[in-house]
């Protein structure tokens, strides 16, 4: 960004800030004849009680995400957009490599009609379809949840365990390795496949990778994003044809560049 743009973005801040101030003291002349609005100031991290959640440097939470009170998250994991992790009445822990994906929910019970405490433990390179709820339950290493399930008080999904789409576990519903379960309510389907007990193991991978660049882009200052609008602008894809009459060679500069298992197959061949 220029000279001239960093001195419009200020104006504009100023302009923000002082309408903000102007805001606030009409509001105090106004005494209690005003409408005070209650706005939702949102923080991806939040305490709750005594309890703060602990996040690993290496662990990506998306911005809109929110992380409330005891939760671990391990190494290598990813809470994607949207996501609500509530640990008020007891614990969430989530192992490394996991990844709980956009608008799931995870929460805790404190215990059962029995007494039994409910936390909620998800291990480690588990991947948690968008939009489930896990309740007071435990997912063991490298299972897998599908889009939309639902798993609740009790519920134990044993290592390399799946639930797919759409699922509704009843509570104390064991799920034991190597199998598939789904239905409302869920039930046994079938043996999983060691194709797909490997995918699930790269599906977690992928979804780490991929955490990575989400992480960098949002970490990026205002600056930043504004000089790759450039570089995008200045590298548009062009006629190849055009651009060889014309001598240009056109790279893509490193900072566009995403990982190889998140980019399709190079050596695919191009549609006609």
């Amino acid at each position: 960004m220029g000279t001239l743009g960093k001195a419009i973005y200020s104006v504009g801040f100023w302009i923000r800030e002082t309408g903000q101030a102007l805001d606030r003291l009409g509001s105090r002349l106004q005494g209690n004849n005003y409408f005070q609005e209650q706005l939702s100031r949102h923080r991806t991290l939040m305490n709750v009680f005594d309890k703060v959640p602990v996040v690993d440097k290496d662990a990506f939470v998306a911005p809109s995400a929110s992380v409330i009170g005891d939760v671990q998250i391990g190494a290598g994991s990813s809470i994607w957009y949207g996501c609500v992790l509530r640990g008020d009445v007891n614990y969430i822990n989530i192992g490394s490599g996991t990844n709980i994906q956009d608008n799931s929910l995870v929460h805790v019970a404190k215990s059962n009609l029995a007494g039994k405490v409910l936390p909620t433990i998800i291990g480690d390179n588990v991947t948690v379809g968008h939009s489930a709820v896990l309740h007071g339950c435990t997912v063991e290493d490298e299972a897998f949840v599908g889009m939309g399930a639902t798993l609740l008080d009790g519920v134990l999904v044993e290592k390399n365990g799946m639930v797919a789409a759409g699922a509704l576990v009843r509570q104390n519903t064991k799920i034991p390795s190597g199998e598939v379960w789904g239905g409302n309510p869920a039930r046994f389907l079938r043996k999983l496949t060691d194709e797909e007990i490997a995918f699930i193991s790269q599906s977690a991978i992928n979804y780490s990778n991929l955490a990575q660049v989400h992480a960098t882009e949002n970490a990026k200052s205002f600056d930043e994003i504004e000089f790759e609008k450039v570089l995008r602008k200045k590298f548009a894809r062009k006629d190849e044809e055009y651009d060889s009459m014309l001598g240009i060679v056109r790279e893509t500069p490193p900072e566009l560049i995403l990982p190889d298992n998140i980019l399709p197959d190079k050596a695919a061949p191009k549609r006609t």
